[in-house]
This record gives structure tokens, sequence and C-alpha cells, in this order.
């Protein structure tokens, strides 16, 4: 398969380069052309790899993992929980900044585009990249899974010391992908208002921070609004 046509920062088209020539991504190639032709798709294309090319491989220090993309109009921008700017924050997102408030004093912002959180290192990253308008989880099982658990071991085999977030149940099934004894990992509750709370008083933001500063790391900047 020829790479050119995907908009995928370099470093990541190199680490992934067998993923794109594979059979199941082609398959993944020519169902999303069917499904274009026949649904709308979020997100849109250009934004498709976003969390890839605003956290290059070289960058990331962190993983956030999600499911699927937001299926509203104007909402999936390519980064997990994030959305695009002027979007209403959903609940999961409002959750997350409840927390981030908790644990680290940070108000809570108006804006839920987290672009700032990726080009600091945090990889934001679906396990699916794209859904159909309005239907939930419609593009899973289709191979993008099988991408993103290359992309999580590729981070696991070829880095060290990156912190893992996993929030809620799938989030955590991807656990088995990850060198403990090289990596950290930290879970927690979904941020959904379907936990019922049980996200809150998880403290990963200053976690995380005090993890990379062990490690002479920069640590995140987590105000999205300065």
């Amino acid at each position: 398969m020829n790479t050119a046509n995907i908009t995928i920062h370099p470093s990541w088209k190199e680490v992934l380069k067998n993923e794109f020539s594979s059979p199941y991504f082609l398959n993944l190639k020519k169902f999303l052309v069917d499904e274009k032709q026949k649904h709308i798709v979020y997100p849109v294309g250009s934004l498709i790899f976003s969390a890839f090319n605003h956290t290059p491989f070289e960058k990331v220090k962190v993983v956030i993992i999600g499911q699927d993309p937001y299926h509203g109009p104007g909402q999936a921008n390519g980064l997990c929980f994030s959305v695009s700017l002027g979007v209403s924050n959903p609940p999961s997102l409002k959750n997350i900044f409840k927390e981030l408030n908790s644990d680290l004093g940070i108000p809570i912002s108006h804006t839920g585009n987290l672009e700032s959180w990726a080009d600091q290192g945090i990889l934001l990253l679906n396990a699916t990249l794209t859904v159909r308008a309005n239907t939930p989880g419609s593009h899973q099982k289709k191979g993008w899974e099988t991408f993103t658990d290359a992309v999580i071991k590729a981070i696991s085999d070829n880095k060290k010391g990156v912190i893992f977030l996993l929030w809620g149940n799938y989030a955590q099934t991807k656990e088995a992908l990850i060198d403990h004894n090289k990596h950290f990992i930290l879970k927690a509750a979904h941020p959904s208002p379907l936990a019922r709370g049980a996200f809150f008083g998880c403290k990963h933001f200053s976690k995380t921070n005090k993890l990379l500063e062990h490690q002479g790391i920069q640590p995140i900047d987590w105000r999205l609004e300065k």
C-alpha cells in the first residue's frame, strides 16, 4: 500500500509502516471508502490521525485511551475525549475537568479542545478512529482496534517511562499490551456519568506530573485557558 496519501506524522509512518501494508488495513481503508459513499463519517478525513500529528512518536510521554470518537456533528477532532472549539463539553469531559479542578485546583475549562495536551506529549488515542454519524460503535471490529493495539505495543516496546492512563473497563483491557517493567499504568473508572462518580478522586493528573518529574521530564501544564 502506498502510504503517501495517509496524513500522519512521519515518525508514526515509520514506526507503523508494517501496519499500513497489512491486509487488515487495506480492508479497513476499503470499508471507509464504501462507508463515506453512503453515510457521514466523523471525524473528517483530515482529522482522523490528529492524535498522531499533534504528538509525534518521539514526544509521547503520556497515553490516554478512549474507545470511539464522538458521533455528533462537529464534535470529533481526532483526539479522544476532546471536542472542536465552539462545541459544548460532553458529560465525560465535564467530569474530567471536575477531577482536574479537585486534584490541581485548575479552573474548569469552557473549551473542550485538548490539542494543547496533545502538543505536550499526551497521545489522546481512541481505539477506533472513525464512527458513522449518530451511530456509536459503528466502526468497531473493522480493523481500527488492530491498528491502535499496534500503536500501544509500539510505544511499549520502543519507549520507556511512558504513563498510561486507563479509564474504564475497555481501556483497561489494553493493559496486556503494556510492559509493566518499563512503563507506568494508572487505572480508574471511566469519567462517564454512567460510572456514578467513581472516577472522582483518582488524582491522575497530579500523579502523572509526579511520575514525569521523578524521571526528570517536563510535567504537563493541564490548563486549557491561560
